[in-house]
């Protein structure tokens, strides 16, 4: 079977998926609309399965080094009083270490140093058709001339196009979950508390920051909304007039953090949604990562899932030598029944995350406090983290071999 692959999307998905297809003689490209490098985002905890794949891809020692210590989460009141929260040193005990915060730019870019510019990589462009025959895709892009592959794998996240192209439009499997996040990044926020990440409620609301190394802080929103906000998400103005709208007359710093919004280059907005698909492929095209099963913004571990379903598409790849009648079923067969739980796991989440009414914040706090609570707060931490799923082996082609650095 042929071997050329073409990977929409350049997050966390798509380039892990070229690395180990490179392990295994696959000559895989990857196509980005943006015009370089996503290297911004907000702060997020990384654990389970996307923890095994790094570790598989020797990639550990490097994101140890830009990870963050966030040694607890304190939630405070309006007058920036604590009134809940907990350690994370728990956290970390109980998975053995296996789990720390970063950055999601620091895990784009620590898993494109591992590829060192050996794959082919089109910044600024983005696919405009496929047309798929017995033999291959002929793709049709929206600046470059088109090519022929023999593979195309849909790696572009929430709204992706290759998913649109194939499986029809994105409101047809997107479940949203009546809440909306949204994160930017700010120089010179005058209130820093390093290491603890910082947590403001309200019912409905959540704002909460963290104080970076270089003197920037990340804050992260969540706005509970009845119904998904018509604005496009390319219009940055209408996205900042609805956090301003939200955050009108809300308590503790979020006058400031608004002033600081204003100051910021960037917002990231969007409807905290799950993609929900019976099926992750179609002829000889497939999808993984948020394009296939986005558990939601909110879900934790979606950076993590994506590097999984990365890893186990290019080794069923690797064992059907490229037959993707095989392989596709394989992929979607070892990991559906765990990414549908993982899903209804975060549709909860989400609900807990910003409670909408008081009782439903003093129910969250109250259990949050409970982490500090010796074997109850281990317990709790093993409902909540625990990955059920051992990933293949899938033999020494599939092994991650440490490449030459230049």
């Amino acid at each position: 079977m042929g071997k050329t692959v073409l990977i929409s999307g350049a997050g966390i998905a798509g380039p892990t998926l070229a690395y180990w297809l490179c392990q295994s003689g696959f000559t895989p490209s990857l196509i980005e609309r943006a015009p370089a490098l996503r290297t911004g985002g907000y702060i997020m905890d990384f654990w389970g399965v996307g923890f095994d794949v790094a570790e598989r891809m020797q990639l550990l020692p490097r994101l140890r080094q830009v990870a963050h210590d966030v040694r607890a989460l304190r939630i405070v009141d309006r007058r920036g009083r604590p009134v809940a929260g907990f350690g994370t040193a728990r956290v970390g005990h109980v998975l053995r270490r296996r789990y720390f915060s970063i950055l999601r730019g620091e895990l784009v870019s620590q898993i494109h140093a591992a590829l060192d510019g050996r794959i082919e990589t089109l910044f600024g462009d983005g696919i405009r058709a496929l047309h798929e025959d017995e033999a291959g895709i002929d793709v049709e892009f929206d600046h470059a001339a088109g090519r022929r592959f023999d593979l195309v794998i849909g790696a572009d996240g929430l709204h992706s196009a290759v998913r649109r192209l194939v499986f029809g439009p994105e409101a047809r499997h997107e479940t949203y979950l009546g809440y909306c996040a949204a994160s930017f990044t700010a120089d010179g926020y005058p209130h820093r508390d390093p290491d603890i990440y910082i947590a403001y409620c309200e019912p409905g609301k959540q704002v909460a920051r963290f104080s970076l190394r270089d003197g920037r802080t990340v804050f992260f929103l969540v706005f509970a909304l009845d119904e998904k906000p018509a604005v496009d998400r390319h219009d940055s103005a209408g996205q900042r007039e609805i956090v301003d709208r939200l955050l009108a007359g809300a308590g503790w710093e979020c006058r400031e953090i608004l002033r600081m919004l204003d100051r910021s280059g960037q917002l990231y907005f969007d409807a905290v949604s799950q993609i929900r698909l019976d099926a992750w492929h179609r002829g000889r095209i497939a999808l993984i990562g948020d394009a296939a099963f986005c558990p939601s913004l909110l879900a934790g571990e979606g950076s993590s899932l994506a590097m999984a379903s990365a890893y186990v598409l290019a080794g069923e790849l690797q064992r059907a030598s490229g037959d993707f009648r095989v392989a596709y079923p394989a992929y979607q067969g070892l990991l559906k029944r765990f990414i549908d739980r993982k899903q209804r796991q975060a549709a909860a989440f989400a609900r807990k995350f910003a409670p909408r009414t008081g009782f439903g914040l003093a129910a969250r706090n109250a259990l949050s406090r409970l982490l500090d609570v010796p074997l109850v707060g281990d317990l709790m931490v093993r409902q909540m983290f625990a990955d059920r799923l051992e990933l293949p082996e899938y033999g020494s082609p599939h092994r991650a071999q440490p490449w030459e650095r230049r």
